[in-house]
């Protein structure tokens, strides 16, 4: 039997797109009967909020669409999980770099913006909603599903 891929969604604190991400993800790949293939967790380059749960107004923009995000804990990653995840997928080009100085040669190829798996959005990032408002949760909940989707398939086509 196949080993699980193992995908780590990587934001700045892990309480608002990442854990959004996860549980995106975690709940496509459940409704396409492919989630006992899939491994799914999320980190934080920052320990600003390590131990709580997601913003609350990530929860409820999740919620309202069906997702559950209540669950999730927020964790800072490690050099470890570099080591681990076969795809570790950042949010931004911050994000990017912060995991550049992380790891070593060998596991640079793994880390990607998450988005360049929606390549028909305009976007390469997606935006940080939490010192906006409730347009801001939206909008990256929408980045986020079109690159779900997108990271799905690649992950059918290079794994399954």
């Amino acid at each position: 039997m196949r080993e699980q891929t193992r995908v780590l969604f990587v934001c700045t604190a892990n309480i608002c797109r990442s854990p959004t991400a996860h549980g995106v993800f975690r709940a496509l790949a459940e409704r396409e009967d492919m989630a006992h293939l899939i491994e799914v967790d999320s980190a934080g380059t920052h320990a600003y909020h390590e131990g709580s749960g997601v913003d609350h107004r990530a929860q409820a923009t999740a919620s309202k669409r069906g997702i559950d995000l209540s669950d999730l804990v927020a964790r800072r990653v490690s050099a470890e999980d570099l080591d681990a995840f076969d795809y570790v997928l950042v949010m931004d080009q911050e994000n990017f770099m912060d995991l550049g100085e992380l790891c070593d040669e060998r596991h640079r190829e793994k880390i990607q913006l998450f988005m360049d798996f929606a390549p028909d959005v305009r976007t390469r990032e997606v935006p940080d909603p939490y010192s906006g408002g409730s347009a801001g949760f939206e909008r990256a909940f929408d980045l986020i599903e079109a690159a779900a989707q997108g990271l799905l398939e690649d992950i059918r086509r290079r794994h399954c």
